[in-house]
């Protein structure tokens, strides 16, 4: 979560964010349970694997994009928001006037373009995390998806997996869409990871 600016009028409402946030709040608590205990994923598919590449390379060419909360889909960067907390930096709200990703709607991008359209997850961590299949972490391979949480706030993170340790995300406001080398021995990542998840298009 980012810090609300000072003066900011609560009664302005929820947010959309917050509204969908609501909507899927009851599957926040079995999300993490599955998150501590994560099933073994099998190596992937020949396929699978070059689909995941393809999600990493898509997620490497958006380094030094914008992050915008709220912003992108699956067609690309898009217009952010600002709701109650989010989308503001030193008390100024920078997400109704960037173009970019947030966290979320970057792995929704990554995924939708490298599967041409048959990957397509929400755009809300916790909708992502549902929607994909238990990693371990000494299975990960690129494409995958690392989710992060905190007590104040659960799965409020999500990266793609590039390979090699290294996670390409969208952090927070007035940042831009980077690259961070061995992510899980990084003491703030690594006391924050809750586990990894690999999504994959529909059998039928």
């Amino acid at each position: 979560m980012e810090p609300q600016p000072p003066g900011h009028d609560q009664a302005s409402g929820v947010g959309r964010r917050r509204v969908l946030g609501l909507a899927l709040g009851a599957s926040i608590v079995p999300a993490l349970g599955r998150a501590a205990q994560p099933a073994h994923a099998a190596g992937p598919s020949e396929p699978a694997a070059a689909l995941g590449q393809r999600v990493a390379a898509v997620a490497a060419a958006q380094i030094g994009v914008p992050y915008a909360w709220g912003g992108g889909d699956r067609l690309g960067p898009g217009l952010g928001f600002c709701d109650q907390d989010n989308g503001y930096l030193n008390g100024v709200c920078l997400g109704e006037s960037t173009v970019g990703f947030d966290c979320s709607g970057l792995s929704l991008y990554c995924w939708y373009r490298a599967s041409h359209g048959t990957v397509e997850l929400g755009h809300y961590t916790v909708a992502q995390f549902n929607r994909s299949a238990p990693v371990e972490r000494d299975a990960l391979v690129p494409g995958d998806l690392l989710f992060f949480s905190r007590p104040d706030a659960p799965l409020h993170h999500v990266g793609v997996y590039a390979g090699d340790g290294a996670m390409i995300h969208a952090e927070r406001t007035g940042t831009l869409v980077a690259r961070v080398e061995k992510v899980l021995d990084l003491p703030r990542w690594a006391g924050e990871f809750a586990g990894a998840r690999r999504p994959a298009p529909p059998t039928t």
